[in-house]
């Protein structure tokens, strides 16, 4: 069974930075595509960036130009560079792996709040 463990989240002012990342255990990393996806409160969980084992990304609107998706297949790991972060930004984030369309599990979360 394959396990992710998010980290990075925490309280950030409007236009400050982080850094989240989704460390893997057991599967096989390196083949699945990677995305990190956030939900608000009252909202529908969204997709905000995807990542292929081929390292092709892929970005929601709302942050483009802002947010990088990148990974380490050495470290199993995801990670989400978060720049210029908006009050809008606030959610919890997930990670997620996708095998052939079909999803291989998802991580248990971490809290990103935006505010003053």
């Amino acid at each position: 069974q394959v396990q992710f463990v998010e980290s990075g989240g925490g309280l950030v002012q409007p236009g400050g930075s982080l850094r989240l990342s989704c460390a893997a255990s057991g599967g096989l990393f390196r083949v699945y595509t990677m995305g990190w996806y956030r939900q608000a409160p009252g909202k529908q969980r969204e997709l905000v960036a995807g990542i292929t084992s081929g390292s092709s990304t892929n970005y929601a609107d709302s942050v483009k130009g802002r947010f990088t998706i990148s990974r380490d297949n050495a470290k199993n790991t995801v990670y989400l560079q978060m720049n210029s972060l908006k009050p809008e930004d606030t959610a919890v984030y997930y990670c997620n792996a996708d095998f052939g369309g079909r999803s291989i599990g998802w991580g248990q979360g971490t809290q990103v709040t935006v505010s003053s």
